[in-house]
């Protein structure tokens, strides 16, 4: 059975598509983790699996032998993220070739975090890509890659507007771009309304909504804060008292998603990627509430 079949969602009239985003081990126990996280999740069988990248040659190095494992060891679609961050474009374009050498077809172009961290001021890498569009457009010279970009519903937090944010988002697309992923999200009003906005400015490739599970509220609303992903006071209401509590919070946390991602269901949304944080079990619950069921011939090798 294919990875990428399409199957029926809860109501029986329309398919659901997933996709799964891990992050590279930096130790033997991450790794143990992440192979567990592969395992559970392989059997569903997504579209795709992105695994993350960022700066520095230990992390590249990391990420590249994690997806050059999932195409020795399972039958997942890996794709690779790429950013413009720390390198030059013909450092860029080594990894990309080596990604095109190994059997990777699809890579994930981001324009990367600031060296700093985020709320930092981004500067481009001495004859590196300055862009996301620049790094696009380096990769489609390069190789027939199906390429997938960032979005952001409530927009990128050096932005403008969201009206900048879709110029930005078109011109991706004119460089080569085939889907985007959003930025997490919890009010789902923010990204259907960013998809009306997009689909009028004449976007036509998937938008696909990034999910986050909440297992830990603190975190997730520090790191929302500083990627400008709102987070409604709803949601820390549900969360609240709960800090010495994690049973009750991973309760919480399956419903929350859940809750948001039926209801996306229910707009006529297909597609769905999960920011999994190498913790496969809410991920695993939310699909099964969405129909999806494992296949055996899905599972890691």
């Amino acid at each position: 059975m294919s990875a990428d079949i399409s199957r029926l969602s809860r109501t029986g009239k329309r398919p659901i598509r997933v996709s799964f985003e891990f992050f590279p081990p930096k130790t033997q126990e991450m790794e143990t983790s992440l192979w567990q996280a592969i395992e559970r999740l392989a059997p569903i069988g997504p579209s795709f699996v992105s695994v993350t990248y960022g700066a520095g040659g230990s992390t590249r190095e990391r990420t590249h032998a994690t997806v050059a494992r999932m195409l020795r060891e399972t039958c997942l679609k890996p794709a690779a993220h790429l950013t413009c961050v720390a390198a030059t474009k013909e450092q860029v374009d080594e990894v990309v070739r080596a990604y095109y050498d190994v059997g990777v077809r699809h890579i994930v172009a981001l324009r990367g975090d600031p060296t700093g961290g985020i709320g930092s001021t981004y500067e481009p890498h001495p004859g590196g890509y300055e862009t996301s569009t620049a790094l696009v457009a380096g990769i489609r010279r390069i190789g027939d890659f199906e390429i997938s970009v960032s979005a952001y519903p409530e927009k990128h937090p050096e932005s403008a507007g969201i009206d900048a944010d879709i110029d930005v988002l078109k011109a991706k697309i004119d460089a080569g771009a085939t889907r985007a992923i959003t930025q997490f999200f919890f009010e789902n009003t923010a990204y259907l309304r960013y998809l009306d906005r997009v689909r009028a400015a004449g976007i036509d490739i998937p938008i696909v909504p990034g999910i986050v599970p909440v297992e830990n509220f603190r975190q997730t609303a520090a790191f929302a804060k500083k990627t400008g992903a709102h987070v409604p006071q709803w949601l820390a209401d549900r969360f609240d008292g709960l800090e010495d509590d994690a049973a009750t919070r991973r309760l919480i946390a399956a419903a929350v998603a859940a809750e948001q991602v039926l209801d996306l269901v229910d707009h006529g949304v297909e597609d769905f990627h999960f920011y999994t944080m190498n913790k496969p079990e809410l991920v695993f619950a939310i699909c099964h509430l969405l129909g999806l069921r494992p296949q055996p011939a899905q599972q890691a090798a």
